[in-house]
Order: structure tokens, then sequence, then C-alpha cells
């Protein structure tokens, strides 16, 4: 009798070790809608192949949502600006200190979370969008342009409660048009873009 008792309430505990455990893992995970904030991050692009338009980086700031339709797939929407920064550029077959344009990016995404149930969330994640690249005189940009847009990649959310921190990584393809300026746009172009991000679970 003894030991039946034992095993019983071995068994109780058991279960109420699980329980507790996933009640955590899932407390901790992605709600129904959470919102990314990004402070920071930088988007590069590389030199054109043929027409030769300069590589330059920017700096990047926005935010998203991502509405999850269950633990492991939802769609994020997300806008971010890529701010233009004075650099050194090879441009017009001479380098000088220029400063590039200002980007705004729209996008909407799809987003796989790995099949976990734990705090970090591994991810991947693509889309399509557009681009607006804005007026800069000096690198003969005289209008705003914008272009279509695909990104893929990825990158690791980790939850604590309600908050949490999110490093993501995008590989970008800008789609090219036969009026675009010079500088930017008259053969398609590829970029990387970074950043890190506060997440905040809105919906549970």
């Amino acid at each position: 009798m003894t030991r039946w008792i034992a095993v019983l309430l071995a068994a109780v505990g058991v279960a109420g070790a699980t329980q507790a455990y996933a009640q955590e893992t899932a407390a901790s995970g992605p709600g129904t809608v959470v919102v990314t904030v990004i402070p920071g991050g930088a988007t590069f692009f590389t030199e054109g192949k043929d027409t030769k338009g300069p590589s330059f980086g920017n700096y990047d700031l926005g935010g998203g949502v991502e509405v999850n339709f269950n633990r492991y797939v939802g769609v994020e929407g997300e806008v971010s600006g890529a701010l233009g920064v004075s650099q050194d550029l090879l441009f017009s077959g001479s380098t000088s200190s220029l400063k590039t344009p200002n980007f705004l990016n729209y996008s909407g995404s799809l987003v796989v979370s790995a099949p976990n149930r734990s705090s970090v969330v591994p991810y991947v994640v693509g889309g399509v969008g557009g681009m607006s690249m804005f007026e800069e005189a000096s690198l003969g940009i005289n209008n705003t342009e914008t272009f279509l847009t695909s990104n893929v990649g990825g990158g690791v959310k980790w939850f604590s409660g309600r908050w949490g921190l999110r490093g993501d990584y995008r590989f970008m393809t800008v789609r090219s048009k036969d009026d675009a300026p010079a500088f930017f746009g008259q053969e398609t172009r590829y970029g990387h873009r970074l950043y890190g991000a506060v997440i905040i679970n809105a919906v549970r």
C-alpha cells in the first residue's frame, strides 16, 4: 500500500511539474499579436554589377505588427525608414563624401517559427513590398522613386512575459526601373538589412 501511495504521489508531482512548465513556456512565448519596435539597425546595398551604382549603407528604424494564427505561423506588416548618412561614395567616376537618400520600406511577410515551446524562438521569414527613395539633388535624384521589393531572412525572438527582444536579418531584392536615376534603380539591386528590436505581446 505504501508503495502504491508513493507511486501515485510521484505521478501527481510529475504531472504538476509538466503542467507548470507548459504554462510557463506558453506564457513566455509569442502572443496572438506581437508589436515590434525597431530603434536601430542598418541597411547595406551592394554595388550594381552593370551600371556600377555605388554600394552604401543607411541607418534603419521602424516598427511592425505580427498576427499569429498559432504558435508557429503568422503574418507581419512592417514599415521602416532607412535614413541617409554622409559617407564616401564612388559615383560618376570619382569618390566624394555625399549624403545617401532616405528610403521608406513597407512590406508584408509570412513568418514561420521553430516548433519549440521555449522563450527563445528562432524563425524564418519572407515577403514582398515596396520601397520609396526620396529626392536627393546632389545624387541626381529629383523625384521620389518607388520600387517593388522582396525579402527573405530569419532571426531570433526572446520573450519574458509581455516583453522581449528580437534580432533580424533580411536579404533584400529591389526590382529595377528603366526611368530610375543613375545612382540607384536602373538595374536590380541587392541589399542586407539587420536590426535589433524590442517586442511586445500586445494580445495574448
